[in-house]
């Protein structure tokens, strides 16, 4: 029986098309994955420059993907998905299999765990992420920290070992016992419940603003000089404030704890 028109039975008629606002940032999104899967396929010819190129434009993409979305009010559930699904392949699976035909495979069973474990972590910590997404009560969210490394920065760690042999051209830094064990450090990193320093905490002093910037300048011109070693110095920079984001959050728990024991006081 065919129904009458305009009888849908009582759904919602689907839009007719995304409009620009909502198609920019998924655009971007979309851009970031292509990197990432260009990654693999320079990696697999060889061209291992490339590939870790390729990955760092996705992480500069799934940057700016976000920022995009909230300047143009384009966020969405779509958006959120497609972005984890996106982060999962450029920053798991990609530099994963980046490392294992640049290094690990020389030792395959072990090597192949070790790109296992970082593949699957940053797709248990993107899946945590989006089961917390909706949560009110995150502890190091609250705070203004971040839980674990990142995707995109958990990428750019694995790939250090990466940056120093094409820096230095010393096979050393392709051992692939030192690199498996590498790459599992970092995977652990990125599921751990240890608070990471984010964007938001980050606030220089106003005293020293105008150096801060001229700071960002430099490596800016520093990464178009001598891309590879400071890539291994932000990577350093990164690893050496993780303690500092560790204690940072402790002091504010302390604090929070001292307050909320106060408030008890007053109101016993």
């Amino acid at each position: 029986m065919i129904a009458p028109t305009g009888d849908d039975f009582g759904r919602r008629k689907l839009p007719r098309g995304l409009t620009l606002r909502a198609l920019v940032p998924n655009a971007i999104t979309s851009g970031a994955l292509c990197c990432g899967l260009t990654g693999i396929r320079f990696a697999i010819g060889g061209d291992f420059k490339a590939a870790v190129l390729a990955i760092i434009l996705a992480g500069m993409l799934d940057g700016i993907d976000g920022r995009v979305a909230r300047m143009m009010k384009a966020q969405s559930r779509f958006g959120a998905e497609l972005d984890s699904l996106s982060d999962s392949i450029s920053f798991g699976v990609a530099p994963a299999l980046v490392l294992y035909l640049w290094s690990l495979q020389q030792v395959p069973r072990f090597g192949w765990f070790a790109a296992l474990a970082l593949a699957v972590c940053c797709a248990l910590r993107l899946a945590r992420f989006n089961a917390q997404i909706d949560l009110k009560d995150q502890p190091h969210k609250s705070a203004g920290f971040l839980t674990g490394v990142p995707a995109p920065v958990g990428a750019g760690l694995a790939m250090m070992p990466i940056y120093l042999w094409i820096a230095s051209g010393n096979e050393m830094f392709r051992r692939p016992e030192a690199v498996a064990a590498w790459t599992a450090l970092i995977a652990f990193l990125m599921i751990s419940n240890t608070a990471t320093l984010s964007w938001g905490s980050m606030r220089p002093r106003k005293a020293i603003r105008l150096e801060v910037i001229a700071l960002f300048g430099l490596v800016f011109a520093a990464l178009l000089t001598e891309p590879w070693l400071t890539l291994v110095g932000i990577c350093a920079v990164y690893l050496a404030l993780v303690p500092v984001g560790v204690v940072r959050y402790a002091r504010v728990r302390r604090r929070a704890g001292d307050r909320a024991r106060a408030d008890a006081g007053q109101n016993a």
